[in-house]
């Protein structure tokens, strides 16, 4: 699979997930290598930035498991839109820092 094509996949991937919210609210904001993200324009909501990481969105395409996730973040996204000013997926506390000595992982990947 090429670069252009995974790239499209991913961005398709991102589209169909933040196509919950009013598509006149939300735009694509930067495309980069990282990630996807879109800007919120919405009086009715305090959502201003969606941010999804690509090698999250990779892994989702993959899973077999990835249209129940799909919905899941959906459900989610709606939720948090009247609460949250930035919805980031993966969410930052569930990303296992790569700096850390590798007897720490395990902790910080449950909770700890």
């Amino acid at each position: 699979m090429s670069t252009a094509s995974k790239s499209t996949d991913e961005t398709k991937l991102a589209e169909e997930i933040v196509g919950i919210l009013d598509a006149d609210a939300v735009r694509v904001c930067s495309d980069d290598r990282d990630s996807i993200r879109f800007a919120v324009r919405s009086t009715g909501m305090k959502l201003r930035s969606i941010v999804l990481r690509r090698w999250a969105l990779r892994r989702l395409l993959h899973d077999p498991a990835g249209p129940v996730k799909v919905e899941y973040l959906q459900r989610e996204l709606r939720r948090s839109a009247g609460q949250r000013i930035e919805y980031t997926y993966p969410r930052k506390s569930t990303v296992v820092r790569r700096d850390l000595p590798a007897a720490f992982k395990p902790a910080l990947a449950h909770g700890c």
